[in-house]
């Protein structure tokens, strides 16, 4: 149906604009990650997990990266929040100033 929307749809198109929009950290960041360059180890960016979309992540290990921008100094406590979600499920939470 037209105009109907759900939350997957949603996440799909936010995911892809975050994608397109990223940062010259994440870029950088990326560079490295992609092509299971780390260890051999298979990171996706983007990546939805319950309510969020994980920056980077390593789903056979269990590693979550997140950069975190300017906005995230007022955003400490959903931070928080999002890291204690994500340890509760059993994943290593990685994160790093994008300045």
């Amino acid at each position: 149906m037209q105009g109907q929307t759900n939350k997957s749809v949603l996440q799909n198109k936010l995911q892809r604009k975050l994608r397109l929009s990223m940062t010259d950290a994440e870029r950088k960041l990326w560079r490295i990650l992609r092509g299971r360059q780390m260890e051999g180890l298979k990171f996706r960016r983007q990546h939805p997990f319950e309510d969020y979309i994980l920056d980077f992540v390593c789903l056979e290990k269990k590693i979550v990266v997140e950069l975190d921008g300017g906005q995230h100094q007022e955003q400490r406590v959903e931070d928080g929040v999002r890291t204690k979600v994500l340890e509760d499920a059993g994943f290593h939470v990685l994160r790093f100033w994008n300045h």
